[in-house]
């Protein structure tokens, strides 16, 4: 059974369709790597699944369990969609990180809300917690930092290990390494390297080529809103069947 199935996703902004008929699976333990140019609809279909924004079509399900359909409003209560939000862990391009929190805090926030919420966890196990997600970012010393006091490629780190501390089913990327130096970019890559190593399931919208095809175990391409091509990672980058893919490709190749 596939973690996350997407049917007939529409989305609109006023009288522009932005995202139309979006349908695509995908498996527990798989990565998937959205590509496209910019305004095909990439960004908005990752705030669409973390409920950002709300689809104005179709439906969600994850793990074999609806958690959105546009024709039932009960799936549209926002009590309802604060909780499926933890399905989705989303990391921005820009970091989003709070300025006046350490690292740490940053990293377990959320969580010691939710325990405040729910019960269940003491505040020990939550720090101890966040203090392993920073190990394995390769940030134990930096945990009492401030976002000013990092650079842009450890701010992301940390963006990914706050993701990861809710311990989603899906982890998602928007274009992670768009606000950084390309030197700092290879750092960013290699964690999200390793996590597909370790089968964690990701959808990672990127501009980087290489690193797509390398790493993920599908490709979406995008275009005005659509699906164009979808498939293996060496079929769809090196042997693309649609002409708008080859199109995007060579331009791509071309910069």
């Amino acid at each position: 059974m596939a973690i996350l199935e997407v049917q007939h996703i529409e989305k609109r902004f006023g009288t522009t369709q932005v995202l139309s008929d979006i349908s695509f699976s995908l498996q527990q333990g798989q990565a998937l790597s959205i590509i496209g140019s910019s305004g095909s609809g990439k960004t908005t279909l990752l705030r669409c699944l973390n409920f950002l924004e709300v689809p104005d079509g179709g439906s969600i399900s994850v793990g074999g369990n609806v958690v959105f359909n546009a024709a039932d409003p009960r799936t549209q209560l926002e009590s309802e969609i604060r909780k499926k939000r933890l399905h989705f862990g989303l990391v921005f391009q820009n970091f989003n990180l709070f300025p006046q929190y350490t690292a740490l805090q940053n990293v377990t926030l959320a969580r010691e809300l939710l325990a405040k919420e729910r019960g269940g966890e003491s505040r020990e196990e939550i720090i101890s917690a966040g203090q392993a997600l920073l190990e394995q970012m390769g940030l134990a010393d930096r945990a009492n930092h401030y976002p000013h006091q990092l650079s842009g490629g450890q701010q992301q780190r940390v963006a990914i290990a706050r993701a990861l501390a809710l311990h989603p089913d899906i982890l998602c990327f928007d274009e992670p390494t768009s606000a950084l130096d390309p030197e700092l970019t290879g750092e960013v890559l290699r964690v999200i390297r390793s996590l597909a190593e370790q089968k964690t399931t990701m959808i990672i919208v990127t501009h980087e080529m290489a690193f797509a095809r390398d790493v993920a175990d599908r490709i979406i391409f995008m275009d005005g809103g659509l699906i164009v091509e979808q498939g293996d990672p060496r079929q769809v980058i090196d042997h693309p069947q649609e002409e708008r893919t080859r199109q995007f490709l060579a331009h791509y190749e071309g910069n």
